[in-house]
């Protein structure tokens, strides 16, 4: 795998402009390596699929492009892409975020798809904007100045070329705003998360990151994930993600929390000069509540904080030190929120 940042060249001398651009700009190291295909995949999604079996669906369907495309009921369908297909799978039309009210129906999939769909209620296909493409479509669609594949690349595509769509009936969610990232993160802490970390045939990998085992000390965690290197003690955490290096400071309490963790680990001469400044260390203080948030790293949250605990429906903003997005508080990276703060 090569990373292949925005760089400035004597063809263009922009930046990225969106997904469509970004792989323009990048064809100088693409056709040296003379591919026969394009994959297109999202960073911004939760799924496990075979891209094998993606691949090999394509190339016997004869298609200039396929869409990896997902059954979604009528509800979910307003704010998505929405693809229609014929009997043999083949896209006819592409309809951006219909909205709740505009009819639809055309856009029922066929009977003869259904067989595989994941319930009675998913009767629309939503493209997870995730593509295969033969070299010369790519070629050929790229030939212009659009800047995105969702919105432009696509939808001009079905009207030329053979465009056909991947039907995936696996997990899948887009996690592209606060409130999906937060809802699809805690779902993974729930007794039978919808999708599975723990699959031996199909594992998920994560970095490497050589610390030592999380250890707790007279703390009661249910439903609860904590990740490498956090030192707990006599903290009470329900239905939360406790990232990376985190401290939990005794009688802390989280409830619905994502602690992202830390980058560091502090040394006993900062704690003393946190001490004298009067400034929290990096971690969750004592006595801290938390409850429906999302805490950046290396955040200093300071003993006594209340953070959520009142249950009010509040409106999305910037408050300083803290957001509100999609209802849900965010403490951003590296904040302090000194002793007694109440959000």
């Amino acid at each position: 795998m090569e990373i292949l940042a925005a760089e400035q060249t004597n063809e263009h001398s922009g930046w990225y402009e969106g997904t469509a651009d970004a792989v323009r700009k990048n064809f100088v190291h693409f056709r040296s390596q003379r591919p026969d295909y394009y994959i297109i995949l999202s960073g911004d999604q939760l799924y496990r699929m075979d891209l094998q079996d993606f691949l090999q669906k394509h190339k016997e369907s004869g298609a200039a492009i396929t869409i990896a495309s997902t059954p979604v009921s009528r509800g979910d369908a307003s704010q998505l892409g929405i693809l229609q297909v014929n009997k043999k799978n083949e896209i006819t039309e592409f309809l951006e975020k219909p909205g709740p009210v505009k009819d639809i129906a055309d856009y029922k999939v066929p009977e003869e798809l259904k067989k595989d769909r994941n319930s009675k209620s998913d009767e629309y296909l939503a493209s997870m904007g995730i593509y295969i493409f033969n070299s010369k479509a790519m070629e050929s669609c790229l030939d212009n100045d659009f800047t995105d594949f969702g919105k432009e690349i696509i939808p001009a595509a079905i009207h030329n070329l053979k465009v056909n769509a991947y039907i995936f009936n696996g997990y899948w969610e887009d996690i592209g705003t606060i409130r999906s990232f937060y809802e699809a993160n805690l779902d993974l802490t729930t007794l039978k998360p919808r999708f599975d970390f723990y699959d031996e045939d199909r594992p998920i990998y994560t970095h490497v990151r050589n610390l030592p085992p999380s250890k707790m000390n007279f703390s009661n965690m249910h439903q609860s994930i904590a990740a490498e290197g956090c030192i707990i003690t006599n903290a009470s955490i329900s239905n939360s993600i406790v990232g990376l290096r985190t401290i939990i400071e005794s009688g802390a309490s989280l409830n619905g929390v994502i602690c992202m963790g830390a980058d560091f680990y502090e040394t006993e001469l900062q704690k003393q000069q946190n001490l004298e400044a009067r400034v929290p260390n990096v971690g969750i203080g004592k006595g801290v509540i938390v409850k429906g948030a999302i805490i950046d790293k290396n955040a200093c949250i300071g003993e006594g904080c209340r953070i959520g605990i009142d249950d009010l429906n509040r409106a999305d903003g910037n408050f300083g030190q803290y957001y509100i997005v999609d209802g849900i508080i965010v403490i951003p990276k590296n904040s302090v929120l000194y002793p007694g703060t109440v959000i």
